[in-house]
């Protein structure tokens, strides 16, 4: 397996499609808490995952604390989800934490991934929050208008078609919900007498999303994908090239991603998608951040027709572990619990592991 070195410029457009979605995971949560739906609030203030019930019919809810999935692992939350064939995420469309802290958009790749997963998003905004008070302008304990929130779940129980076409809906409402959320934010500034970053830059944010919402944040996601192809994560440990993906789905929609680091052997055309973690002082990467990593993996089993420039290849998943202190012998039962479970996962799905360049898999060893 040779790292792609003369042909470097073809990683940026690796081209793929996706036909449908068949994985099995087993490190999701094994019981999630479960709630009524007159409970919803209480679920969405105790929990980040859980499940919701209401007249026999059972969906799991996941949520995000900002649009931005390097905050407190939406993606691990998502993945605890997937073990259940209805599945409802939770984001809001913006979070603003005031002047001295930092403000998210909701970004079309997100939804791209969802709607691939087969995941449904409910994008919704906040609504209630507390003055921090280590800072003049800063707030906390954001809280998602339930309200609302409720109101959406309400019109899914009677929703007939798949998760592309209910996110393309709430897309379609954007508009509405971003009123809420900067009226919100304008209310809280008020209220607690914090100021927030420019309404001025965020209204013009939002009105080019809602002018052409799809051809705009997918142009977004591009440049950020183009951006972090030149960034390395501290939680990545990488030694060969990244790469983008463009990924065509059946109805001809294109989904752009960023691949953490990609091989080849091509004696035999395979191209190797990596997804890496790094640990430098734990024995393992979290499991928050394996999760993390396998819900793009999940997307990588699922690939065919893929091609690099004009060649094509077939493709094959690898997550890399990597930590400098890693002991196999002296991991504790539940790490050890952990690589079992991922082992199966690995197994039964067709992709790779490695810790530190030693395969988990079986007959790969």
């Amino acid at each position: 397996m040779n790292t792609f070195k003369t042909e470097k410029q073809l990683f940026r457009c690796l081209v793929t499609e996706i036909k449908g979605i068949s994985y099995k995971p087993f490190l999701c949560k094994k019981k999630l808490n479960s709630f009524n739906f007159e409970d919803l609030e209480k679920a969405l203030k105790s929990y980040g995952v859980f499940l919701i019930e209401k007249e026999k019919c059972k969906i799991a809810v996941s949520k995000w604390v900002s649009p931005k999935r390097t905050r407190s692992y939406p993606y691990a939350r998502v993945y605890d989800t997937l073990c259940y064939p209805v599945r409802i995420t939770i984001i809001p469309f913006m979070k603003d934490e005031g002047a001295d802290g930092d403000r998210d958009f909701l970004q079309w790749d997100t939804i791209s991934l969802m709607s691939l997963l087969g995941v449904y998003v409910i994008i919704g905004y906040y609504s209630k929050a507390i003055k921090n008070k280590n800072y003049e302008n800063k707030i906390t304990s954001q809280t998602l208008d339930v309200d609302y929130i409720k109101k959406e779940i309400e019109e899914f129980f009677s929703f007939k078609s798949d998760a592309l076409h209910w996110n393309l809906k709430q897309l379609e409402k954007i508009e509405t919900i971003s009123e809420k959320a900067i009226a919100s934010y304008k209310d809280l500034s008020e209220k607690l007498s914090v100021k927030f970053h420019s309404f001025e830059e965020a209204e013009k944010r939002i009105k080019e999303i809602i002018e052409d919402y799809q051809s705009f944040s997918r142009n977004l996601a591009k440049r950020a994908q183009e951006r972090e192809i030149n960034i390395v994560q501290p939680k990545e440990n990488i030694s060969g090239n990244k790469a983008s993906i463009t990924i065509k789905n059946y109805l001809g929609g294109l989904y752009y991603f960023t691949c953490d680091e990609v091989e080849i052997d091509e004696k035999n055309k395979i191209l190797y998608l990596i997804e890496a973690k790094h640990s430098s002082k734990k024995s393992l990467p979290s499991l928050n951040d394996i999760k993390d990593s396998l819900l793009k993996i999940i997307l990588y089993c699922n690939l065919t027709n893929l091609k690099v420039g004009e060649k094509r290849y077939t493709s094959k998943p690898l997550l890399k572990l990597t930590s400098p202190v890693f002991d196999f012998q002296k991991l504790n039962q539940n790490k050890k619990n952990i690589l079992s479970l991922l082992e199966k996962e690995a197994e039964e799905n067709s992709f790779l592991v490695k810790i530190n360049e030693q395969s988990l898999n079986k007959g790969q060893r």
